[in-house]
């Protein structure tokens, strides 16, 4: 069944990666809803109050009742053109790690219960298709092979109907006979995945030029020799690192044989595997067409644009002749969990295998923990030396081993992210931070909420907790001496972004009532209730946001009578960035956006290019590509490492800026100055920074306010700018470029930028809007980060601090959380709703952590298929002290304050806070998480 014809529509002209059309139309889409005829996704009429207050989510109204704007609910039948007839598809896969894989039998199926279609190794290879590099290898297990990790997939069984899948599946499910396992072999074993230091040497203050650091000098990579790093040898003359190992050797020297009135804190810390227990569990349907060469596909991810590219990749050579790829990317839930996952391609096969049929593959409950993204556990050696005099911190040393299960993923950041998020809130003016992330026969892990740092800034607020205990200090009081200050370097020897508000924080923590009075209160719950001990615990972090090469898209136009649309390339996984970029518009138009699109991978009158990987790529071949108008740095951010508020914001208040700047403003002068000498504006001095939104209406210097719907009216009247579409480059910096509209050159924190005439244009200057109903502007001059800013690992920071009070129980040693209270400084906040949601859902995730998930690495663990919620212990109200949680934001120093990124940073500090409460409850310190009453009971009774 072939497509209808939808040129009519609003499908625009996509790009093409490998020889492969791309087009990208996300599910609730204007361009997706044209084939429906009717709106997908539906928003509460208004959804913001005059004041450009959100009364509730954009798209809140579609999800509550429904609507299908989620992959995992999307069939065939629900897609305009598609065959009705649906296909099922299931994984098959190997759950022995040490013996070797000879095949599967299906033979319990019978004739009846046969898959249509068995896909395996030897298919993709005999059909000429290549996974992505990053998924590879043997993205199904050959036959004669040893598996890489426990639940490698082996094969993929297809059905073209749900009745015998169902049936099918139920039979094949638990069933130890479908894989055959031939001679016990070796495990698996490879090199790590990745190895990094960062050494620190700082100047004679905070504030003077370090003498080594990874930004003035380079980060390290040590030798890899029988799959462990090998370092070498020290050198102060020899190269850059060599003279960073020399450094290290010597805290490591100081820490062994510590000058007189320092005390050194050496211990281990261990976190589990996390299961993300997103609602939505990987899914994707797909439909290929062979008679026109078309694979349509639904997907569930956090990154279409990369999905899109490296599936055009695999296809291409293939023999299956792929001329174009459909994508339509839903909303989505995963903080993480559907970022680089490998699970999108699977599902791509099966449409690619479906014999023309639609094809569907979804992972159950049972399906995603066995085979879902996980949190990586570390094991983390910590040592701290600090002069008991001042109570300063002289030297941290921190060394971290990373299990990364059986695929690379993102593992090598992930554990570079976690030794320099280390650090956490202090200034140390000396730094040793290692880590190595493994290969192990566990599931995969990667992207998940927190990115190694949750893991290591716990520890950190577990061990300056401990410091002060054996100090004889008070913790919030020992923060305090060696708080970061702004304008302070971190362990990269970077200066972080604007205002560190970490002492403000630490202060209201420390006159908290709860804080001030907490060994009192002990005394009086433990009278009051003698089965339990009671216990006063406080943690704080800061996290960066963004990952050192974001790259936002957006565009925003708006029509005759005022309608405004934003395109925001950001996937909204569930932390309402849809409703808050809508919001941003008004800071320059008055009025936040109708509607908007999110998901959006197709901006043609851009005309992008990229080349390199902005990570490594040198400095004389950045300057090389600049020299092409069209190059950035990257073409596009995945929804990921608390990327919306702030960068994809970025794109979004930009566009709107040179909206207002070229077509509002102008046309609000227009209307001031009809008549005579310049009209009623002539006697003011008119400026446009002492423009003002009042109401939906523009005024300045006492002129009257103008609604934004005659301004827009104007702006197309006079064919003035009333659409713009850009994108932006970040390295820890803003790339800055010049264009030129209408005559006037500006400068803008964008590399590119193309802009739409109003209506009233005359023709020639509607002849120039010939990139995809654009004008592409030329670059007249670029300002791009240096390359070495690569080395900073981070500059945006947001903190958060959250105060815990627990109960232990004497008998059974389980830890109950009764009350807790956070501090959270994001900047400007957008929506405040939002951010209390992101921060409540934190806390939650974090109490998960530190007391009640956990599941086996290795065997009896997930990768066998066996475990569900039945097993896995996620925290419930109950355990959240929902009804007595209680928040501070901290208002932003002004109103022009850019607004942080928070999604992860809120989940951190309650893992310590629990763990020093748990402590304080019972004099007892456990460092190994999650602390489950058999530990707890261990340690009191043990």
């Amino acid at each position: 069944m072939s497509t209808p014809e939808i040129s009519r529509r609003a499908f625009l002209q996509g790009s093409v990666v490998a020889g492969i059309g791309i087009t990208l139309a996300p599910l609730g889409s204007k361009a997706f809803a044209a084939l429906f005829e009717e709106q997908v996704t539906r928003g509460p009429e208004p959804w913001h109050t005059a004041g450009g207050q959100a009364r509730g989510r954009i798209d809140g109204v579609s999800k509550v009742c429904g609507g299908k704007v989620f992959a995992r609910d999307i069939r065939a039948k629900d897609m305009p053109g598609w065959p009705q007839q649906q296909g099922h598809a299931l994984l098959i896969k190997a759950t022995r790690a040490d013996h070797l894989y000879q095949g599967i039998d299906l033979s319990m199926l019978g004739d009846e219960l046969k898959p249509d279609r068995v896909v395996t190794a030897a298919d993709l290879a005999r059909d000429g298709i290549a996974f992505p590099e990053g998924h590879s290898p043997d993205p199904f297990l050959p036959e004669g092979q040893v598996p890489m990790f426990i639940g490698h997939p082996v094969a993929l069984l297809i059905w073209k109907d749900f009745d015998r899948y169902r049936r099918a599946k139920n039979i094949l499910k638990f069933n130890e006979k479908v894989v055959r396992y031939g001679a016990q072999a070796p495990l698996f074993q490879r090199d790590p995945y990745g190895s990094f230091r960062f050494v620190r040497v700082g100047g004679a203050t905070p504030f003077e030029p370090d003498t080594f650091s990874s930004l003035k000098d380079s980060m390290l990579f040590p030798l890899i020799r029988e799959r462990k790093p090998t370092w070498g040898a020290g050198n102060p003359t020899g190269d850059l690192t060599a003279q960073g190992i020399y450094h290290a050797e010597q805290m490591q020297s100081k820490l062994a044989n510590p000058p007189e009135g320092w005390m050194v804190f050496d211990e281990r810390f261990k976190t589990q595997s996390i299961e993300p227990a997103a609602l939505e569990a990987d899914n994707g349907n797909g439909w290929y067409d062979p008679a026109t060469g078309t694979l349509h596909f639904v997907v569930a991810t956090q990154c279409p644009f990369e999905v899109a590219e490296q599936t055009a990749h695999m296809l291409a050579p293939s023999r299956f002749k792929v001329t174009k790829l459909n994508m339509h990317p839903g909303y989505t839930v995963g903080y993480g969990s559907k970022d680089n996952n490998i699970f999108v391609f699977y599902a791509a096969l099966a449409a690619m295998y479906g014999d023309g049929v639609p094809v569907r593959l979804a992972n159950d409950r049972y399906e995603q923990f066995q085979s879902g993204i996980k949190r990586h556990p570390f094991d983390m050696h910590y040592q701290l030396a600090v002069k008991k005099d001042d109570l300063s911190f002289q030297i941290f040393r921190a060394h971290m081993d990373v299990d990364g299960g059986g695929r690379i993923n993102y593992s090598p950041s992930v554990a570079a992210v976690g030794a320099t998020a280390a650090q956490s809130i202090y200034y140390l003016p000396q730094s040793d931070l290692a880590a190595t992330a493994y290969h192990s026969r566990g599931v995969e892990a990667g992207s998940m909420r927190g990115y190694g740092t949750l893991q290591t800034m716990a520890a950190t607020e577990m061990m300056v907790d401990e410091v002060a205990q054996r100090l004889g200090v008070d913790p919030i009081e020992l923060r305090k001496k060696n708080v970061f200050k702004s304008g302070m370097k971190n362990t990269q020897g970077a200066i972080p972004a604007g205002a560190l508000r970490l002492e403000e924080i630490l202060d209201k923590a420390a006159q908290h009532e709860v804080w001030k009075n907490r060994d009192a209160r002990k005394r009086e719950e433990e009278a009051k209730d003698p089965d339990n001990h009671y216990g006063v615990g406080f943690a704080i972090c800061q996290k960066d946001f963004g990952t050192g090469s974001e790259a936002p898209m957006a565009s925003i136009e708006f029509t005759a009578d005022g309608r405004v649309t934003l395109r925001q390339i950001a996937i909204d996984m569930g932390t309402g960035m849809a409703t808050s970029q809508a919001l941003l518009v008004a800071d320059y138009l008055g009025r936040p956006a109708h509607e908007i699109r999110t998901g959006v991978t197709e901006w043609s009158e851009l005309a992008l290019t990229t080349s390199g990987n902005p990570y490594l790529i040198s400095q004389s071949e950045q300057d090389a590509a600049l020299k092409n108008p069209r190059w950035v740095g990257k073409l596009a951010s995945p929804s990921s490492a608390t990327n919306s508020a702030y960068y994809s914001g970025h794109g979004t208040r930009e566009a709107a800026r040179i909206l207002f700047n070229h077509g509002l403003w102008p046309a609000a002068l227009a209307i001031w100055g009809r008549g005579e000498f310049g009209g009623m504006a002539n006697p003011y001095v008119v400026r446009r920074e002492d423009a003002n939104w009042v109401e939906g209406k523009l005024t300045a210097n006492g002129l009257p306010p103008i609604p934004f719907e005659l301004l827009a009216h104007k702006a197309h009247e006079l064919g003035l700018v009333t659409g713009v579409s850009v994108h932006g480059f970040n390295r820890w910096a803003w790339a800055e470029g010049e264009f030129e509209i209408d005559g006037k050159r500006d400068t803008f924190p964008l590399d590119a930028v193309a802009v739409k005439y109003g209506d009233g244009a005359p023709k020639e200057k509607k002849a120039k809007m010939t990139s995809h109903g654009f004008h592409l502007l030329d670059r007249t001059a670029i300002s791009y980060p240096p390359t070495q800013l690569n080395n900073a690992m981070v500059t945006y920071y947001s903190p958060v601090a959250t105060l815990v009070e627990v109960k232990v129980n004497k008998g059974s040693g389980e830890a109950r959380v009764i009350n807790h209270h956070s501090w959270l400084e994001c900047g400007r906040v957008i929506v405040p709703e939002l951010v209390l949601g992101q921060l409540e859902g934190g806390i939650a995730m974090g109490i998960g952590h530190a007391l009640l998930e956990e599941m086996p690495l290795y065997e009896g663990g997930p990768g066998e298929g066996t475990w569900n919620f039945n097993r896995y212990q996620l925290p419930r109200a109950k355990d959240c002290a929902v009804w007595t949680q209680t928040a501070e934001i901290l208002p932003p120093l002004s109103p022009s304050d850019p607004a942080k990124g928070i999604a992860e940073v809120v989940m951190i500090p309650v893992v310590g806070a629990i763990v020093n409460a748990v402590a304080h409850a019972t004099g007892k310190r456990l460092r190994d998480l999650p602390l489950t009453p058999a530990r707890i009971k261990e340690a009191l009774h043990g």
